[in-house]
């Protein structure tokens, strides 16, 4: 059954009282990672083995995400500078305990490539933060072998 999170801000990314942040490094320039995660949001799939079905929404303003076991998410984009920052806030979702969760990325020119931070901020009742908090090795293992693949996919990628 879908639920309604509560609405949250930008700064929610630093103030939510569980806060995952992950960092990986990419050969490919910040504008191509940033493409990759904001502008072809169908193709997520191919490179995050999580997601099972990703789209946007209402022209770009949003995207709806399945992951694989059944849990979905409809977003909102709260931040889009290209080659820089892209974030969202998840509206709506069928996962149990969350009351409030805000995704951050954002890239930084590192020497030819980029380095990718993913902060994922969430809250919910004590045993929702505990649980989180829990799962961090899963979900960082989750995100490492996401930028592994992405930055297969870039690296074999004709370029522009």
């Amino acid at each position: 059954m879908a639920r309604r999170l509560r609405s949250v801000e930008l700064d929610f990314a630093e103030s939510a009282p569980v806060r995952l942040a992950f960092t990986a490094r990419l050969s490919a320039e910040p504008a191509a990672v940033y493409r990759a995660l904001a502008d072809e949001v169908s193709d997520t799939p191919t490179w995050f083995s999580s997601v099972a079905a990703a789209r946007p929404l209402d022209g770009g303003a949003g995207r709806e995400i399945r992951l694989r076991g059944g849990v979905f998410f409809r977003e909102t984009i709260m931040a889009r500078d290209p080659g820089e920052r892209y974030a969202y806030r998840i509206d709506e979702t069928n996962a149990p305990g969350v009351t409030a969760l805000l995704e951050n990325w954002r890239l930084t020119p590192d020497g030819s490539g980029t380095t990718v931070r993913w902060t994922m901020a969430s809250d919910g009742p004590a045993l929702f933060r505990l649980a989180m908090r829990a799962a961090r090795p899963g979900i960082g293992q989750s995100f490492k072998g996401a930028m592994r693949n992405l930055g297969r996919r870039l690296a074999a990628a004709p370029k522009a």
